[in-house]
C-alpha cells in the first residue's frame, strides 16, 4: 500500500492537495491522529477493502499528538507500505496573507497576532520538513500549477524536482518584489514606452517583444541570464533550496521586464525545470 503523509504549514495548501490527490485515486483522510495511523492503514489493508492508495492530513491542529507521527510510521515502515511525507510550505509573508484574506486565526495564534502563530508552527514542523521525501512551496503557484505538480509525482510518476522556479517581471517604481532571489534591472535596454504605436501594449504582444528582442543589448542580456541560470540552478538544488524567485525589472514593469522574463520562462521550461511566470505590475498603469 502507498501512503502519503500531508503535512506542513497552515495556510499553505494541505486541503487543496487531499483534493487532488483524491482525484486520481486517494483515500484521503484529514486530520487524523498520528496514534491513528497504524490501526487505521492496518484496516485500509483487509483483504476486500481495495484500497490500495491513501492520503493522510496530518498537521499541529492534533496538538500534542502531533509530537508521535515519526514513532507511528517507524510501525508501519516495511510491512509492504511504502510511506512517504509531502511537506506543504509557503513564505511568512504569502501565509500572512492568506490568513488576513480568509479571516481566519492561526491554529496556534490563540489571542496574539498571527505572525506568531506562523513563528511558533515553523519550529514545531522543522524536524518534519527535514525528513519530508517532498517539500513543495506554494507562494508563487496557482492551483492548477499545483495540481500538475501532484500528478505529476504521484500519478505519472515523473523524477520529483523539489525547486518551483518563479520568474517575476515587476516596475521598479512600484518597488522590489520583497521575496526576489535574484533581481535583474533592463532598464539599459531602449524602452518601447517612448514609441506611440507600442505604448498601450505590453511584453505579451508580439510587436513589443520583436521591437525588444531586435536590441542587441536585449539578446546579449539573455544569454548570459540563460548562462548564468544553468549553473546556478543545480547548486541550489544540491543545497537543498526548494523556492527560487528571479525578478526581471524596468521602469513599469509592462514592456521590457515583461518580454525577457517570458524569454527566460520559455528558456528553463525547456530545460524541464518546474517554473511559473508572473507579471506583477503589468496592468497597472492601465488601472492607473
Amino acid at each position: 500500500m502507498r501512503c502519503i503523509i500531508v503535512t506542513g504549514m497552515s495556510g499553505a495548501g494541505k486541503s487543496m492537495v487531499l483534493k487532488f490527490l483524491e482525484d486520481i485515486g486517494y483515500f484521503c483522510v484529514d486530520n487524523l491522529p498520528p496514534s491513528l495511523i497504524p490501526k487505521f492503514i492496518e484496516l485500509c489493508s483487509k483483504p476486500g477493502t481495495d484500497i490500495e492508495q491513501v492520503a493522510l492530513g496530518i498537521d499541529i491542529r492534533g496538538g500534542k499528538l502531533f509530537a508521535d507521527l515519526f514513532s507511528c510510521l517507524s510501525e508501519i515502515t516495511g510491512e509492504n507500505h511504502k510511506v512517504s511525507i509531502l511537506f506543504m510550505d509557503a513564505s511568512d509573508e504569502v501565509l500572512l496573507k492568506r490568513f488576513k484574506e480568509s479571516r481566519r486565526n492561526h491554529p496556534l495564534s490563540k489571542l496574539e497576532r498571527i505572525s506568531i502563530g506562523i513563528m511558533r508552527e515553523r519550529e514545531l514542523l522543522r524536524d518534519v520538513k527535514r525528513k519530508a521525501d517532498y517539500i513543495i512551496d506554494t507562494s508563487h503557484i496557482l492551483a492548477r500549477q499545483l495540481k500538475e505538480k501532484i500528478n505529476d509525482i504521484f500519478l505519472d510518476n515523473k523524477v520529483f524536482d523539489s525547486m518551483i522556479i518563479t520568474i517575476l517581471s515587476f516596475g521598479f517604481k512600484y518597488g522590489i518584489p520583497a521575496d526576489s532571489d535574484l533581481v535583474f534591472d533592463v532598464r539599459f535596454i531602449p524602452n518601447p514606452f517612448y514609441v506611440s504605436e507600442l505604448k498601450a501594449l505590453t511584453g505579451n504582444d508580439v510587436e513589443v517583444r520583436e521591437f525588444v528582442m531586435s536590441c542587441e543589448e536585449s539578446q546579449a542580456f539573455i544569454e548570459k541570464l540563460d548562462d548564468m541560470t544553468s549553473f546556478l540552478i543545480p547548486n541550489y538544488i544540491k543545497e537543498g533550496k526548494n523556492q527560487l524567485v528571479i525578478s526581471i525589472g524596468c521602469t513599469g514593469g509592462k514592456h521590457r521586464s515583461v518580454t525577457l522574463a517570458n524569454e527566460l520562462y520559455s528558456r528553463l521550461q525547456k530545460k524541464g525545470n518546474s517554473v511559473v511566470i508572473n507579471h506583477r505590475d503589468i496592468d497597472k498603469d492601465a488601472l492607473r
